[in-house]
């Protein structure tokens, strides 16, 4: 054997004995490799089974948060959802809205064993179910928890615990009810299905911290202190009732009134119909919602003419023995300025509202002159937007810009339009000796009104405006408005109404601002008829619509406002004690 065949043999045997063979690789290699590559793969299908987790997660979240509400929430807190609001009440301390106990159906769809079952037997109890609606909260995605009926009676309850449906139950609730149904609407508003204030009075109550502190879970089933309203409910009653009847015999599309104390400026009731009933708000839905006497703006007619004749009086300008020309109509800027119920010769400033003269109102107005004419508008409060509880307030309108024409127009009651309450407040502060306050729906004492009252006429201009409100109301359009023994007195204002741009002399608004007693005010009324088609002797003018209504008012309502009833001074005996 060779050296070299000996060496090859050597390295032979010596690779044998170790096991391993030429060109091979070791064991521990194999094996270490082998290690590495398995835990590589585990760590990928970590990583995968992580990332789809939470994209299940995320998924769920995401529908979770686009489904139907009412059907993905949880069980809301029994806290919440029994928690109190506090009772309204009016003056003398009737309640006007209250809590009451009832409970919820909701379904536990993971629980439901045949959701086609439980559609079907739930029917017999809601003959108006939503049959499809009610099938989708029950089976979709099986959810914990759904609503399907909220605020349901004791007689359904009972019939539905004995259709012994697996999965569904009840929650307690508290309800928001009104005892008087639509007799305050529009003051006291309503609440959602979650007992939160939408609109009046409830609003106002959130308004005030109540919704922040029911939010944090501050509030619960404890009774609150009631919040009493400055409305009296026997008056509140009287005036919906007359207002509801105007709508009806007038054929009008609608109507609103309000009595206002002019000393505190108090509303001591207001309607406006259409209204609705606040136990079932959406039944109104349509045309009931509108609060026409602070959320509607109309041009106010001839009622302007009170403020006019006021503020040109308080300027000194013009006196109450002054005579305007009324002989011919009064034309300006190719518009022609006519009377209704035209003279046709020389008016003292008493007989410009007398007989209602467009054309000696306008001259009037045109000695003042039109910035003096807009300050005191201003001051009136009939340019801005009225500042009182009541959520519900639109701000009034008016042109851009004044021209001569506008000035004119406005003067008697065409140009600008504002709500009907804050027409009365302004009329108030003209016959209580010149102070003007924000109304309110809270009970307010004299001491109290005074402190946040603002003058804005003399006393001799309120003297001057109560003897024009008597005049009219003993020998012009307010005659209708007049009962015996309370002395009424007041204006009247029939407004063309625009339509498409233009006056349509078909269509009016009417309405009558009004107080009583006249020789000493202690309330104003003002009361309005939109569109009327069948006014008293075939008339659809304010003083056969609007007037009559603040007569029907005052002769039911002021014996329970504690005015008495005087005799013995009366018409021509009244206006010469002035």
């Amino acid at each position: 054997m060779t050296f070299l065949t000996r060496i090859i043999a050597m390295k032979s045997r010596a690779h044998f004995r170790s096991g391993v063979l030429p060109g091979a690789t070791s064991t521990k290699g194999v094996r270490g490799g082998q290690k590495r590559r398995q835990a590589r793969s585990r760590t990928r299908i970590l990583i995968i089974l992580f990332v789809g987790l939470y994209t299940v997660i995320g998924g769920r979240l995401i529908q979770y948060a686009i489904r139907d509400p009412e059907s993905a929430a949880s069980i809301p807190p029994g806290d919440r959802l029994m928690a109190s609001r506090p009772d309204i009440v009016d003056r003398n301390g009737e309640l006007l809205a209250t809590d009451i106990n009832t409970v919820s159906l909701f379904a536990e769809p993971n629980r439901i064993v045949d959701a086609d079952e439980a559609v079907e037997k739930l029917a017999t109890v809601f003959p108006d179910l939503d049959r499809r609606d009610i099938y989708r909260k029950l089976t979709v995605n099986g959810g914990r928890f759904a609503w399907l009926r909220r605020q349901i009676t004791p007689r359904q309850q009972s019939n539905i615990l004995a259709l012994g449906v697996p999965g569904i139950g009840f929650r307690p609730e508290k309800k928001r009810f009104y005892p008087g149904g639509a007799t305050a609407s529009h003051i006291l508003g309503y609440v959602d299905i979650d007992n939160r204030g939408v609109a009046g009075m409830e609003r106002y109550i959130d308004e005030q911290g109540f919704a922040d502190l029911k939010s944090a879970g501050l509030t619960n089933d404890q009774p609150l202190e009631p919040l009493m309203l400055s409305i009296d409910n026997r008056v509140q009653n009287i005036v919906r009732d007359v207002v509801v009847n105007a709508v009806a015999n007038y054929q009008a599309k609608g109507a609103g009134a309000v009595i206002l104390d002019v000393n505190t400026g108090e509303v001591l009731a207001m309607a406006s119909a259409p209204d609705f009933n606040p136990n079932n708000p959406l039944e109104g839905a349509k045309d009931g919602w509108l609060n026409r006497m602070s959320a509607g703006t109309f041009e106010m007619g001839s009622t302007f003419k009170t403020f006019s004749l006021a503020l040109a009086l308080d300027t000194g300008k013009v006196k109450m023995s002054d005579s305007f020309d009324a002989t011919q109509p009064l034309r300006i800027g190719g518009f022609t300025i006519n009377d209704f119920h035209g003279q046709r010769r020389w008016l003292t400033l008493p007989e410009v509202f007398e007989f209602s003269s467009n054309i000696g109102t306008a001259r009037i107005i045109d000695v003042v002159g039109m910035e003096t004419q807009r300050r005191y508008m201003t001051d009136f409060g009939l340019l801005t937007r009225l500042q009182t509880e009541l959520p519900e307030v639109k701000s009034p309108s008016q042109p851009k810009e004044w021209k001569k024409i506008n000035s004119i127009t406005i003067s008697f009651g065409h140009g600008a339009a504002t709500t009907p309450l804050q027409t009365a407040v302004a009329g108030a502060a003209l016959v209580n000796g010149g102070k003007l306050m924000n109304p309110t729906f809270l009970p307010r004492t004299r001491e109290q009104a005074n402190t946040v009252a603002k003058v804005i006429v003399k006393p001799s201009t309120s003297d001057d405006v109560r003897y024009l409100f008597k005049l009219n109301g003993v020998k012009g359009s307010g005659r209708n408005a007049d009962v015996a023994g309370f002395n009424v007195g007041g204006k009247t204002g029939t407004a063309d109404k625009v339509v498409n741009g233009r006056y349509a002399d078909n269509l009016n608004f009417n309405a009558f601002l009004a107080a009583f007693p006249i020789e000493k005010p202690q309330y104003v009324v003002l009361t309005f008829c939109d569109e009327p088609k069948n006014g008293e002797q075939g008339q659809n003018i304010a003083a056969y619509t609007a007037a009559p209504m603040v007569r029907d008012i005052i002769k039911r309502a002021a014996p329970l406002l504690g005015v008495e009833a005087r005799f013995g001074q009366e018409g021509a005996a009244l206006l010469q004690s002035y």
